[in-house]
């Protein structure tokens, strides 16, 4: 007994403890919820501990050496954690990644979220290794609380990622994935979301992303909260009509105008180098800067690769790597891990690497070809100086584009400082590169694309002001690049004849005008006694055809319009070619304007005449030669002088009279159909029968070959094996009674068949 009674009073125990640590917890999350209602930011917040945060959150971010927030963190998490929308801009380098990931914990903290809960925060990254950098941070964070965070990113096996994805808390991801899950995945719902991140929030909003985050956003509750940041925020109340944000709450760092928007520490400079000289300039800048970690940008992924591969051979004595968007998510993982932990290497990028991602330690950014705007400088020049490190940027520039991208610079606050290389410590790897492009075909073939991949870019750019592909030297951006001639590029043959156009113009307005002049004059000479135009009135035929000049024309036009060159595009992927589209051309008009007057005075006047005519009218005469109306229809005033009704029974029995003959006429027609039908299927039966009659046909003696059948001694075989031997009949034959044969017969024969 005493046992028992000590059993149950310590389940007593146990289940007031339990129920004194619910207490507990319910006490404390009030406590946290009044905290948050009732806080007010101040510039005093000098540590994390000051912030209306929970137990596990502190502990993960004094555990993660997180110890004083930055000033975009002091702004916008206590607007976040009560539940605002936040539109969060502040230079690279600033620890907007805290900023919303302590949030996200908070709020599902608070809501007391589990398991079962399903999906209850979604972080948006633009890159696969922004995405991974973000987990990370996550990781060091959050590894106090119970959520489940997972990672969602191409590259990586989508089997795997389905079978785990129902049960996560916290997703990062990039859109093309998410997008993928939320339409394939069974059971993967966002019905519950309480919070949504956008990193890199621009770059997420522009044309790149618009379908992928358009339907992403319509598979989400509107009732939820959106955080956005970025280096460049957005402001486009499209944009914010798309997230369906409440009254968002803008939170900007401002700076200095000197600092403007890229970090303080950051020493900005620019250098002007034409275009077929840049490859030398960079290959000397890393010689002699052997001992820093630099990130060198460039604008296509076929650059990239081409610089990696021929700088490789040429060793400048330290480490290389590339990264860009064509290669494999294990490669470009593998990549992002050794430039990071290591001191001294090169890394060639695209603009890939360009948006959030925390390289540690980076001396200098090296950007060979030029950003497309003001934005994109700010994010490439923003991997260096980050946080309160030092670092410096150096931009190329070709002649051409000097003054419209300062221009775009100083708009943003940013001012470059102007440097100049020495001529003399410039190293030429032309002459090593044409000797690479000769050995190995696939350095050329590289040299090839990079270039045509070099001038697609800067075709397609937007700031015509800053880009103009006429400008470049093709031919010796091409042997810079060890080639022996510029490959040939069919947009770049457009842009100069859009180029050259109006002189083009010019030059064919004037020569048309000499011609008219000579063959004018031409025709007064050899025809004095012509006779001249009457002013105001309309030229006769023959006076048009003696006033016709430049007979040749259509010649001319037709040597122009027959491609003789027949220059295909260098890639040979375009089999049909569009001559015309289904619309108006600017040709079209012109032929318009060029019909003749008499014939635009005889439409005019048809025009006017017809206002004074009649309604045509259709006349029908009858064989006795009266007129009748064309649909044998009376008059208004004809057909009310009779009594109504007895027109409308006369009618109604004469439309009788005449379906019922057609009703006639119709069964008639059918019965004959089907009096055909039966005699064709009686026909087709007797010859069926007669063919089961005459049994099979023999051969003719004509039809003999000359074959003689050998005899064979064949064992004999008895009727029932004859008689089984033989086929089956196709079908029943009739069998009629026998003649000759009485009944007596027949009663023999039945008793006959009954003693068997």
């Amino acid at each position: 007994m005493a046992a028992v009674k000590t059993k149950k009073a310590t389940d007593k125990k146990k289940v007031h403890d339990k129920y004194k640590r619910r207490a507990e917890e319910n006490r404390k999350f009030a406590e946290l919820e009044k905290a948050v209602a009732a806080f007010e930011p101040s510039q005093e917040l000098a540590s994390f501990s000051d912030f209306p945060l929970s137990d596990l959150t502190k502990r993960g971010l004094k555990k993660a050496f997180f110890t004083k927030p930055t000033d975009i963190q002091t702004k916008s998490i206590p607007l976040a954690l009560k539940g605002r929308d936040i539109l969060g801009a502040a230079r690279t380098g600033s620890g907007k990644t805290l900023a919303f990931l302590i949030p996200v914990l908070e709020l599902l903290y608070r809501r007391k979220w589990g398991p079962q809960d399903g999906l209850g925060a979604l972080i948006i990254s633009p890159t696969r290794e922004l995405a991974m950098q973000i987990f990370d941070v996550l990781r060091a964070i959050g590894g106090y609380h119970s959520f489940s965070a997972g990672l969602v990113i191409g590259g990586k096996n989508v089997k795997d990622e389905r079978d785990r994805l129902a049960r996560m808390n916290i997703l990062v991801a990039t859109p093309g994935r998410l997008l993928q899950h939320m339409d394939q995945t069974v059971g993967f719902e966002a019905d519950n979301l309480q919070i949504l991140v956008l990193d890199e929030a621009d770059r997420i909003l522009d044309m790149g992303f618009s379908k992928s985050l358009n339907a992403i956003v319509g598979h989400l509750p509107r009732s939820r909260q959106t955080l956005l940041f970025s280096a460049t925020q957005t402001t486009s109340v499209k944009d914010l009509a798309r997230l369906s944000l409440k009254e968002p709450e803008y939170v900007g760092v401002k700076e200095s105008e000197q600092d403007g928007a890229t970090p303080k520490n950051l020493e900005q400079h620019y250098i002007i180098c034409e275009l077929d000289r840049k490859l030398d300039v960079l290959f000397s800048f890393i010689k002699t800067h052997l001992n820093s970690k630099m990130l060198v940008f460039m604008s296509c992924c076929k650059q990239v690769r081409f610089v990696f591969e021929t700088f490789c051979k040429l060793h400048p004595g330290v480490p290389l790597l590339h990264l860009h968007g064509k290669q494999k998510q294990f490669k470009r993982v593998e990549i992002f891990q050794k430039f990071t932990s290591s001191k001294n290497s090169v890394l060639f990028a695209t603009d890939i690497a360009a948006r959030g991602l925390d390289f540690p330690a980076v001396d200098w950014v090296v950007q060979v070809d030029a950003p497309e705007d003001a934005d994109t400088y700010i994010h490439r020049v923003g991997r260096t100086a980050r946080y309160q490190s030092a670092g410096q940027g150096l931009l190329f520039l070709c002649p051409s584009e000097e003054e419209g991208m300062l221009q775009a610079l100083e708009r943003k606050g940013i001012t470059l400082e102007s440097t100049k290389f020495r001529e003399s410590r410039i190293l030429s790897i032309q002459n090593s590169l044409q000797s690479f492009a000769f050995q190995d075909p696939e350095i050329k073939y590289l040299g090839q694309r990079a270039f045509v991949a070099y001038m697609r870019s800067v075709y397609l750019q937007k700031d015509k002001n800053i880009f103009k592909v006429t400008e470049l030297p093709a031919e010796k951006f091409a042997a810079s690049l060890g080639l022996p001639g510029a490959p040939k590029i069919k947009f770049l043959k457009k842009a100069n004849a859009k180029k050259n156009a109006p002189h083009a113009k010019v030059a064919s307005d004037e020569s048309e005008g000499e011609s008219v002049a000579s063959s004018s004059s031409e025709d007064e000479e050899d025809a004095p006694a012509a006779a001249t135009e009457v002013k105001g009135g309309v030229k006769t035929k023959y006076d048009r055809m003696f006033a016709r000049k430049n007979q040749n024309i259509l010649s001319e036009h037709y040597a122009k319009l027959v491609d003789r060159d027949g220059g295909d595009d260098e890639d040979g992927d375009d089999i049909f070619t569009l001559k015309r589209a289904d619309h108006e051309l600017e040709g079209d008009n012109d032929a318009q304007a060029n019909v003749s007057k008499r014939k635009l005075k005889q439409g005019v006047s048809k025009k006017a005449m017809l206002k004074f005519k009649e309604m045509g009218s259709h006349i029908k005469f009858d064989d006795e030669g009266e007129v009748q109306h064309a649909l044998g229809l009376k008059g208004d005033d004809e057909f009310r002088k009779g009594d109504v009704k007895a027109l409308q029974q006369e009618f109604a029995q004469k439309e009788k009279a005449r379906l019922k003959d057609a009703d006639t006429v119709d069964r008639q027609v059918a019965k004959d159909k089907k009096k055909e039908k039966k005699r064709k299927r009686k026909d087709h039966e007797r010859d069926e029968s007669d063919e089961d009659v005459d049994g099979p046909t023999l051969a003719s003696p004509v039809d003999d070959d000359g074959y003689v059948s050998p005899d064979f001694d064949l064992p004999l075989v008895d009727e029932s094996e004859d008689e089984s031997s033989q086929p089956p009949p196709s079908k029943r034959a009739r069998h009629s009674k026998a003649p000759g044969r009485s009944l007596e017969d027949d009663e023999a024969l039945a008793a006959a068949l009954l003693r068997r």
